[in-house]
């Protein structure tokens, strides 16, 4: 095999389109002068550079294939097949390194999740699963728009699931994202066990610039510990069957300590500013209603003075604005790592729930024009161990 020296791009990729290409030196010349971003040379348009596959000549991906194909008694041919199945994206790199939640205040990210529009159409989505989610409501204590706000600020209602690859995202942040690499390669290894089980096609399964899939925008990890089927069909579809959307993310919800009837959160103020030693921004509930008051925080709020809380402190359009979270918001910033997010899903919400939805319109489909993955041609090869347990066990941190 023809390995390709490209600056910019990472070892042990391959180009399958250009296989025993000769690179002018020109463009060599010029690419390294860009630091590996496509040029035009001499007025000349280059082609958009091929795709890039891993393969087995770095250490990593073969130490890799090795342990997940032993610890978990796959065949270790189709392990390398999947693997060397991905292709290398940097655009993917690029989304990583500016998620919105650090590059955006808050009332900006707000602005960008709670428009008229999304408002809107999580009360008519409310109003055409009506009866759905008022039963995994019920039974799983989850208030139903908090379930929709969560599918309207990840998939904007499942319309918007993702165009990338889930293998090609997962092996280019595990392999070539150091800051993550252990978190995705691990995710990796759930997605390659979850391809076995739930016979979904591993290359054309799309989602997120991390991996992330479905309506509800699951991790491979949370995908396989969290989601459920919800009509007990025999299959879990996260893509296209909302009453398996519903029940997972109510699932996700009550598994990371959700509990029913308490609040959310209360809007803060600061009796006097510059409390010293209240640190914003801290994912826990290091606080307690006690402590935050005895600080200066005011806020109303029913819940007994030991409760834990989070104290939270954004930028606002015209100044800073507070609030303190309690345990449910803590337990939505389980689902993304981001007071932000979890600010917007409740606001969300809220919004949702704030008038009476309207006549249920025509029932829509999750990922409107998404054609669900199709399952492989035949179950991939496994040798598990006797006894073994096909679930995985830890929990999945969205990112």
């Amino acid at each position: 095999m023809t390995q390709l020296a490209r600056p910019g791009i990472p070892r042990g990729l391959h180009s399958r389109a250009g296989r025993g290409l000769r690179l002018r030196r020109g463009f060599a010349a010029a690419c390294a002068a860009a630091g590996g971003a496509l040029v035009l040379c001499a007025g000349t348009a280059l082609a958009p550079t091929p795709a890039l596959a891993y393969d087995e000549s770095r250490p990593e991906v073969k130490a890799f294939i090795d342990e997940v194909a032993a610890r978990n008694r796959l065949d270790r041919d189709w392990v390398a097949k999947l693997v060397t199945g991905a292709e290398f994206r940097q655009p993917i790199i690029d989304l990583m390194s500016r998620p919105a939640e650090r590059v955006r205040p808050w009332f900006q990210y707000r602005t960008h999740f709670l428009t008229e529009r999304r408002i809107r159409e999580g009360r008519e989505f409310l109003a055409v699963h009506r009866d759905a989610l008022e039963d995994v409501s019920r039974r799983y204590g989850v208030p139903a728009e908090i379930i929709v706000a969560i599918v309207g600020v990840e998939t904007f209602y499942g319309r918007i699931t993702g165009s990338f690859r889930v293998i090609d995202a997962l092996a280019t942040l595990a392999f070539d994202f150091p800051a993550r690499a252990p978190y995705f390669r691990g995710e990796l290894e759930q997605f390659l066990l979850l391809v076995r089980e739930a016979k979904i096609d591993p290359l054309k399964a799309t989602g997120s610039y991390a991996g992330a899939m479905g309506a509800p925008q699951f991790m491979p990890r949370s995908y396989r510990n969290f989601a459920v089927d919800g009509d007990a069909d025999g299959g879990i579809d996260l893509w296209t069957d909302w009453r398996d959307v519903f029940e997972s993310v109510a699932n996700y919800m009550v598994e990371h300590g959700w509990r029913r009837g308490e609040p959310i959160y209360a809007t803060a103020d600061l009796f006097y500013p510059g409390v010293e030693g209240l640190v914003a921004g801290r994912l826990e509930l290091a606080h307690t209603v006690d402590s935050l008051a005895g600080r200066g925080v005011t806020f109303e709020t029913r819940l007994p003075g030991e409760t834990r809380a989070m104290f939270v402190a954004l930028r606002g359009e015209d100044g800073p604005t507070y609030r303190v979270g309690f345990n449910n918001f803590w337990v939505i910033t389980r689902y993304n790592r981001s007071q932000m997010y979890a600010l917007a899903v409740s606001e969300l919400a809220e919004a949702i729930a704030a008038e009476p939805a309207p006549v249920a319109p025509e029932v829509a489909t999750p990922a409107e024009g998404f054609v669900p993955p199709p399952a492989p041609a035949a179950t991939p090869p496994a040798a598990p161990a006797p006894g073994a347990a096909t679930g995985a066990t830890g929990a999945a941190a969205a990112q």
